[in-house]
């Protein structure tokens, strides 16, 4: 699994516990403390306010508790939060309020390391549902937005990491197979899209985009050159000088190439 970086908020009124806990979590890789707090009263506007990824928080503090806390976020926007406590009478209630985690004082390295892997699988998994959400946005948006005729989609997004990187169909140079996906050429760059082969030649055929071999779309107008071989196939030579082989069964697609 791919890691991430936590983003941590520290309540507590013990001075000594908050640092001993802000260097443990320092310690790791991927934990950034981003702000301490000494009381509940004044941690609990800047939790919604920084939005942190978890927030360890002492339950019995002066003015207001952990527990009255975390009951007033809510519950579908407020990050996740993890008790760090010297008693054990008050499990229940810290899950009742829907708490990660629930750990006792004093902080053992190893029960902090297992909190912290299940807040990794936890937030990674909602931070997915949160991308797969946005390219769904963005997906509508374009289509609604590029006034394109229906069934010919002048760009397509594909997911490069974290980011979605826009592509012109009018920009591709080739496009092949690769497993469950396939892989789409650039100049020099090539960008990886989950899905079929043969669904991607169907909706961009209109585009010049022809089937060359059962693995291999190319652009008509990148073609430069065709040699011919000795079993009926055939060498296509794009402009940049990439050669592709055309398959006897596609032996079609040459006169779209000669009208091209």
């Amino acid at each position: 699994m791919r890691r991430v970086t936590l983003r941590a908020l520290l309540v507590d009124d013990e001075e000594l516990a908050r640092r001993g806990l802000r260097v443990r979590l320092e310690g790791t890789s991927d934990v950034s403390v981003v702000v301490e707090y000494a009381n509940g009263a004044t941690a609990l506007p800047a939790i919604r306010q920084v939005a942190p990824d978890l927030v360890f928080l002492d339950i019995q503090m002066p003015g207001m508790s952990g527990l009255e806390v975390a009951a007033a976020l809510d519950s579908e926007t407020s990050p996740h939060i993890i008790f760090v406590t010297a008693f054990d009478a008050y499990a229940v209630q810290a899950f009742e309020v829907h708490a990660l985690d629930y750990i006792l004082k004093p902080v053992d390295d190893a029960r902090l390391a297992t909190a912290l892997a299940r807040a990794r699988r936890v937030v990674q998994g909602a931070r997915d549902r949160d991308f797969g959400r946005r390219v769904a946005l963005a997906l509508a948006s374009m289509k609604s937005g590029t006034g394109d005729p229906p069934g010919q989609p002048q760009r397509l997004l594909v997911r490069a990491g974290d980011r979605m990187v826009v592509i012109r169909v009018e920009d591709i140079d080739w496009i092949e197979a690769s497993g469950d996906y396939v892989s789409i050429h650039v100049g020099k760059k090539s960008w990886l899209l989950r899905e079929a082969i043969a669904s991607v030649a169907d909706r961009y055929a209109t585009h010049g985009i022809v089937r060359i071999h059962r693995s291999t779309l190319v652009k008509v107008d990148r073609v430069t050159e065709l040699r011919p071989l000795a079993n009926g196939e055939f060498t296509v030579v794009l402009r940049d000088g990439t050669e592709l082989k055309m398959s006897r069964s596609y032996r079609s697609a040459l006169d779209v190439l000669g009208s091209g």
